[in-house]
């Protein structure tokens, strides 16, 4: 009978030391480099200014004109004519005015 409880302990064992694996597997590829995009995005999002050029995810660049708590206006287009509320989330990319120089 203690072959067998012998047996049974190290499948467990064998069993936990797996389940540690995957778990430390999925936080390194999977977890974490969410977390660190997450992050690199809310610092964009707080760095965003009046005047910043910025990208939106349906592919149309403007000009940022006015800032809100979780809105943006953005103008489009050259004529200075266009300019559309939209939330923050819906930016993918800002530049700078001093980066484009």
């Amino acid at each position: 009978m203690s072959i067998l409880a012998a047996s049974t302990a190290g499948t467990w064992g064998g069993m936990i030391i797996w389940l540690v694996i995957i778990f430390v597997f999925f936080y390194f590829f999977m977890i974490r480099p969410q977390q660190k995009e997450t992050k690199k995005k809310n610092a964009m999002m707080s760095s965003l200014a009046n005047g910043d050029t910025v990208l939106t995810t349906s592919g149309f660049y403007g000009t940022v004109i006015d800032i809100t708590d979780d809105t943006v206006i953005v103008e489009f287009g050259s004529n200075k004519n266009c300019r559309i509320p939209m939330q923050k989330s819906a930016i993918a990319m800002v530049e700078k005015p001093e980066e484009a120089e």
